[in-house]
């Protein structure tokens, strides 16, 4: 649970309303929200163009209640409208939930009613701008540079995105793998940017214990979204026993700056519009799970690039300074390399990084796993979800306890 709201009953009229919240989510009177900007309800009405990040947020008015997402949609949240019932989570519910959309604002009336929608769309939060690309990536440097996380520690990997964050803040450095290979990788990468780093090695019978807890928390037993959320569980976990309550990620920079291999097969305006739409997308595809997870442990996620004004000047730089052809060879996040080697030594800027499924070894073992069970990997993992996933009246499966 981050946020959660129910409503006590009698003969069909709302007598009071518990709410809770727990970290990172927080409470404001009758405001619930996770946001790192304020949510000020002057302008409740347009939360989405004024709220400057990710959120979720819940309102309770004296005549109606509010919840709203921003455009991302990088924060969940839930909510039924017989019950009353609101969450960030979907297995806290009786019945299947309601996800408020990304970018809307919603009333609900006390009897459940709907009493207005209002969704904002992504190209009004971020507009296409013409400017020079020096200026963009200027724009970039200066709120990466300027950005404070606080006392946390970051989650390193020994690429080109969190090695730039790890040379621009004075943190803790922290990395999990269950590959060898890895492990000498991320050391010799510290060690070049001057950091200390903490190593956590996980085995299979760590991803054993960890996969009823993941798929409870992500909450889909998708293959693709577990391998990719256990090392992020296993960061979490070795974060918060380092006695950590928020953790540096460096979610966005891939959709941000072209880092994905299948933007290899994509040019023009067929690429340009798969980035636009990755960014668009970053909740339902990426955040929402791993914000999920940290919840869970109730951490904090900080992820300097999703702050909106690199989210704004990354979406106008040209697509040819993000995927570029050099000598022969395709470099993707091209421009975000090249700013990187200001900060750090071209070894580490330039290399190229498989996805943390499997530079963690962790797609590997979970094919060990259902192999030595006889199954599939997709089969394996649903044996997990059978007690979180019910149905309803009329046979429809939702998430939930």
């Amino acid at each position: 649970m981050s946020i959660y709201a129910f409503a006590e009953k009698s003969n069909g009229k709302v007598k009071r309303i518990y709410a809770n919240t727990k970290y990172p989510s927080q409470q404001d009177g009758n405001i619930l929200f996770d946001s790192d900007d304020k949510i000020d309800l002057k302008y409740a009405d347009e939360l989405p163009l004024r709220v400057k990040g990710c959120y979720s947020a819940v309102a309770f008015r004296s005549k109606y209640i509010l919840l709203s997402r921003d455009v991302i949609g990088g924060r969940p949240l839930y909510y039924h409208p017989s019950s009353l019932t609101v969450s960030s989570f979907k297995n806290y519910f009786e019945e299947e939930p309601v996800e408020v959309m990304p970018g809307e604002v919603l009333k609900l009336d006390y009897d459940g009613s709907l009493i207005s929608r209002k969704t904002y769309s992504f190209e009004e939060v971020f507009p296409k701008e013409e400017a020079d690309v020096e200026e963009l990536v200027e724009r970039i440097e200066k709120a990466l540079t300027s950005f404070n996380p606080g006392t946390a520690c970051l989650a390193f990997s020994g690429g080109v995105d969190s090695s730039l964050l790890a040379s621009l803040y004075d943190v803790q450095l922290i990395s999990v793998t269950a590959s060898e290979k890895e492990k000498e990788w991320v050391k010799n990468a510290a060690k070049q940017i001057g950091k200390d780093l903490e190593i956590f090695t996980f085995g299979e019978e760590d991803v054993r214990n960890a996969l009823p807890e993941v798929i409870a928390a992500i909450e889909t037993c998708d293959p693709l979204q577990v391998s990719i959320a256990i090392p992020i569980y296993m960061a979490l976990k070795f974060a918060k026993e380092l006695g950590y309550s928020r953790i540096v990620f460096g979610q966005g920079a891939d959709e941000l700056f072209g880092g994905y291999k299948k933007y290899e097969a994509l040019e023009g305006k067929e690429l340009e519009e798969q980035l636009r739409s990755d960014v668009k997308n970053l909740g339902k595809d990426n955040l929402v799970r791993d914000v999920k997870l940290g919840y869970s442990f109730e951490m904090k996620l900080i992820t300097p690039y999703l702050q909106w004004d690199v989210i704004k000047a990354g979406l106008n730089i040209p697509i040819e300074y993000k995927v570029r052809k050099v000598d022969g060879n395709i470099i993707r996040k091209y421009i975000l390399r090249e700013l990187a080697l200001k900060y750090i030594p071209k070894e580490i800027a330039y290399r190229d990084k498989k996805a943390v499924q499997y530079s963690t070894k962790t797609s590997n073992i979970l094919m060990k796993i259902a192999r030595r069970e006889g199954m599939k990997i997709r089969e394996y993992l649903q044996k997990y979800s059978k007690k979180y996933v019910r149905k309803t009246e009329d046979g429809k499966e939702f998430w939930g306890i």
